[in-house]
């Protein structure tokens, strides 16, 4: 039975951050990273000729697992294991394994290593089968280790990775999945850190590309280097140097040229000139367009780029936003890179995206081709996008989408999100590329007017402001509203009334039932696409194309936001219908239920992960939940009944005030104690009523077991017989469908509360004119000085 790989991420995560100790995760990734690398190579490679990858004998993760509770593990580790994999594929070699400082010694070393080597045998993380189309598991199962790595190691030192995001959002503005790739297309980072965004821009291309890599840091440049073997990658070059001083990738003694450059350097770097002499750089890199401050070096990258990229070349670069607006050295710079026509794109992006700093940063995009003719620069605002995620923030899938759909068509059609700006208007600023002079993203302000305030009535220019919804239902605003006077509105209907009034209308009812046939005409094709799955599906792909479709079939459709529908698809992948789908692609159509042991070894039950037991139970045994549902229903009424009499006779002074505690055996004693007691009649009367309410709860809950017991076993005994069309009918209609369903009908929800909520707004705060509040507040003024003269106080 396939495992969850929702499942088998946790446990490895939570496995690895246990066995850590006091080491910092920035430390401890190089060893859990080496791990995953040599299980890798070992099952894609082991003994086997002609590979990309030689795994020598001896040196498998077998003959590391052989190892486990040796006394010498470490050191045999690093010489029989690390040492002969790593020269023999001339790789940077990897931390020290014996390295007491950070691994413990003796018996602590022999347990923390063991258990690191005992997490990774896991069944399920079998990379022998990988497809050629790449390693979901793998792929997978890396990002989720980085990202948890670099959230753990903190602002100073996650700057290794790049998050996936963002990472997806530059490999797409590049365009180079649009471009006919070969292997001899060339794609570059100077500042590579792990390599996770040369690897997502390679992974956009159609075909196999050379991808090239520079990262000055040793560990990370070993840690980019195995990273890209182990996405399939083992031809990429990977080298270590301090590209501003030393970089490495040369023709002669020019720097080589890339179709394709992508960086996300360190941020306002301080230190990026010592080494060289900018003004005499023998790359000339600084030469065209003037050395960049000596304390700020976001420019000598962006420069670095500009080099580095062939006149046919695309680039895209991560930086902070001052670079945007900065003056002196910076001002000169950007002035010649704009006036050149090399710039061809500016997003915006939110702050506190990054590991490595929590300041806003933007993507500048670097177009040689187009350069000689380019006359605007396409500007966005998406920094207004995004998720609130632990004490980061994360673009969502919306976002992501978004981004690349309005850069790539260069779409203008909302100039608070993006336009197209001309060179001529970038001029007139002095080349300022601030994004808020070219973009007005803020939202309107909710202007409070006064003549409605003084003479009451709605101001038409509110009532304007809502035109979306007019348009959808014409005749909605004059069932609503009343002309007071010229430009001003009262409601024809009371506040409380609103909501059902808007409902209710035969226009709105009308597009609400357009709304919810557009979801079934979806789903229709979407069902038939689902149960048509077979084993081994590509399960990437099969989410990529449910959401292309579903994007598709509601934009421009009127008051929805195609692309916040877009995301309760993705949500919902993410959160369940991502796990179903890799069982589904391992196992096929088939529902192996599991049982719960608990910590004790104790038989809890049984369980499905494809299929909850209780949709079995909707659709095959519904009488039986029903009267399930009574009886627990019966059990709910006899406990209130005994909360009820428990209530109503407590404290000191009531009928159950002689007892310690209301249970069955002080009320069994006390009823004995009274039998036959005429002054105790009303005592003996509720006692006895809460016994027999107490009964009947214990037999209620006795039927409940007995039918809880049977309809678990009748489920049970179902699932067993579950035909192929009956299991798809439970996971497509009754699960996937279902909750689908639910989460893009509250999209309506939302719609609808968001014009009631502004319509009463919009009552409220102008139903009261100022003379009738003042009349109002003199009236209650006089009441209270009334009531203080009768007291005996008068104002003075």
């Amino acid at each position: 039975m396939a495992v969850k790989k929702s499942q088998l991420y946790s446990s490895l995560w939570q496995g690895c951050d246990e066995l850590r100790g006091g080491m910092d995760a920035s430390q401890y990734k190089d060893y859990v990273l080496v791990m995953l690398f040599v299980k890798y190579v070992s099952d894609k490679y082991a003994g086997k000729l002609f590979q990309p990858i030689e795994v020598p004998a001896g040196a498998s993760f077998s003959d590391m697992v052989a190892l486990k509770g040796d006394k010498d593990i470490g050191d045999k580790i690093n010489k029989l294991i690390l040492g002969p994999l790593f020269k023999r594929n001339n790789l940077p070699m990897p931390p020290d394994f014996n390295d007491a400082t950070k691994l413990g010694t003796g018996k602590e070393l022999v347990q923390r290593l063991t258990n690191l080597i005992a997490i990774f045998e896991n069944a399920e993380l079998d990379f022998s089968k990988n497809r050629a189309e790449g390693d979901d598991l793998l792929g997978d199962a890396y990002e989720y280790l980085m990202r948890h790595f670099a959230t753990e190691s903190g602002k100073s030192k996650g700057q290794f990775y790049t998050p996936a995001e963002v990472s997806r959002v530059l490999a797409a503005i590049l365009g180079i999945h649009r471009a006919e790739t070969t292997g001899t297309t060339t794609v570059y980072d100077p500042t590579c850190g792990s390599g996770s965004l040369l690897l997502k821009v390679g992974a956009a291309a159609r075909r196999t590309v050379s991808l090239y890599g520079q990262e000055k840091d040793a560990a990370t440049a070993g840690l980019a280097r195995m990273n890209m073997i182990l996405h399939g990658q083992a031809t990429a070059e990977v080298r270590q140097g301090n590209t501003i001083v030393s970089p490495q990738f040369l023709d002669g003694d020019a720097l080589k040229t890339f179709d394709y450059v992508v960086a996300n350097p360190p941020f306002s770097d301080k230190r990026w000139s010592t080494g060289i002499d900018p003004v005499h750089d023998p790359h000339e890199r600084f030469k065209h367009h003037g050395v960049p401050p000596a304390k700020q070096g976001d420019y000598a990258y962006l420069l670095h780029i500009v080099r580095s990229l062939k006149s046919t070349g695309t680039g895209a670069c991560i930086l902070p936003h001052g670079v945007l607006f900065r003056g002196n050295a910076e001002a000169e710079i950007r002035k010649s890179l704009v006036s050149r026509g090399l710039i061809q794109g500016i997003i915006g992006l939110p702050a506190n995206l990054f590991y490595g700093t929590g300041i806003p940063a933007c993507i500048i995009v670097v177009d040689k081709a187009g350069a000689a003719t380019r006359d605007s620069i396409f500007m966005m605002d998406a920094s207004k996008g995004f998720l609130k995620d632990g004490n980061k923030n994360r673009l969502r899938e919306m976002d992501l989408h978004r981004i690349v759909d309005v850069y790539t068509r260069r779409s203008e059609a909302d100039p608070r999100y993006a336009r197209l700006v001309p060179l001529a208007e970038i001029e007139g600023n002095d080349f300022n590329l601030n994004i808020p002079r070219y973009i007005d993203s803020q939202e309107a302000e909710d202007v409070q007017d006064i003549e409605a305030h003084l003479r009451g009535g709605i101001p038409s220019r509110d009532l304007d402001a809502l035109g979306r919804y007019w348009a959808v239902c014409p005749g909605l605003r004059a069932a609503l509203f009343t002309e007071r006077r010229p430009g001003y509105f009262d409601l024809s209907v009371g506040k409380g009334a609103l909501k059902p009034a808007i409902f209710a209308h035969p226009e709105f009812a009308a597009f609400t039932a357009g709304m919810e046939a557009l979801f079934d005409r979806w789903r229709l094709a979407a069902v038939g696409r689902l149960k048509a799955l077979s084993p081994k599906f590509l399960v990437k792909d099969l989410v990529a194309e449910l959401g292309e479709g579903l994007l598709a079939h509601y934009e421009g459709k009127p008051l929805v936001d195609h692309y916040a529908v877009y995301q309760h698809l993705m949500d919902y992948w993410a959160e369940t219908m991502q796990d179903d789908a890799y069982l589904l692609s391992a196992d096929g159509w088939k529902a192996e239920t599991s049982r719960i042991i608990d910590a004790k070894g104790k038989d809890k039950g049984w369980t499905c992960d494809l299929v909850p037991k209780e949709l079995v139970v909707a659709r095959y045994f519904a009488p039986e939940a029903a009267a399930l549902a009574k009886l627990q229903a019966a059990v709910e009424a006899a406990s209130a009944a005994c909360s009820e009499l428990e209530e109503e006779h407590g404290g000191e002074d009531g009928l159950f005030a002689e007892l310690d505690k209301v249970t069955k055996g002080e009320v069994s004693k006390r009823l004995k104690e009274i039998q036959g007691d005429p002054e105790a009649a009303d005592e003996l009367a509720a006692l006895e009523a809460w016994a027999e309410a107490t009964n009947a709860e214990s037999a209620a809950k006795k039927d409940v077991k007995e039918a809880e017991a049977a309809l678990d076993a009748k489920a049970y005994a179902r699932f067993a017989t579950l035909t192929p069309d009956e299991l798809k009918a439970l996971v497509v209609d009754d699960k996937w469908m279902t909750a689908l369903g639910g989460r893009i009908h509250g999209e309506l929800d939302r719609i609808r509360q968001a014009l009631t909520q502004r319509l009463t707004e919009l009552a409220e705060r102008y139903e009261t004119p100022l003379p009738e509040a003042t009349a109002e507040v003199v009236a209650l003024q006089g009441k209270v000085d009334g009531h203080l003269k009768r007291m005996g106080f008068v104002w003075l």
